[in-house]
């Protein structure tokens, strides 16, 4: 499983692993997302793209998180599939991302819990051998 979940007192903590720092940063936003739904039952029909900065990979972690809910919040949408793109700019990181997914449809996704946040808790990026793993815990 390229994503994992992680217990946590009240809230949930997600993991993205991936061979490059961006696929462990899209494996994070499916770990998120299958909190909410049932990843399969959602079609990635229709594509948003989004775009994050922050000083740190690390934060750049949790601004992605939180633009990925926000996006949710305004369209109305879930995502099943997640691509990013991080540059180096001045002393700080920048990421273009995209997702696809659909409208959500509660009985079709098999709606689960609500994510409010994605919170500096827990956060953590690691090279693990040939892995990139980051972390951080959810707000639900």
């Amino acid at each position: 499983m390229p994503f994992e979940i992680l217990e946590h007192e009240a809230d949930a903590g997600v993991r993205g692993i991936g061979r490059t720092i961006e696929e462990a940063f899209s494996e994070g936003a499916r770990g998120m997302f299958s909190l909410m739904v049932e990843l399969e039952r959602v079609s990635p029909k229709e594509e948003i793209e989004l775009t994050c900065r922050a000083d740190s990979l690390e934060t750049l972690f949790v601004a992605w998180l939180g633009e990925l809910l926000l996006k949710r919040d305004l369209t109305g949408m879930v995502f099943s599939k997640f691509a990013v793109q991080i540059s180096r700019e001045g002393d700080g990181y920048h990421l273009r991302g995209r997702a696809w997914g659909e409208p959500l449809n509660p009985e079709k996704h098999g709606a689960k819990v609500e994510v409010k946040a994605a919170t500096y808790a827990g956060l953590k990026l690691e090279r693990a051998g040939e892995e990139y793993r980051v972390q951080c815990v959810v707000d639900l």
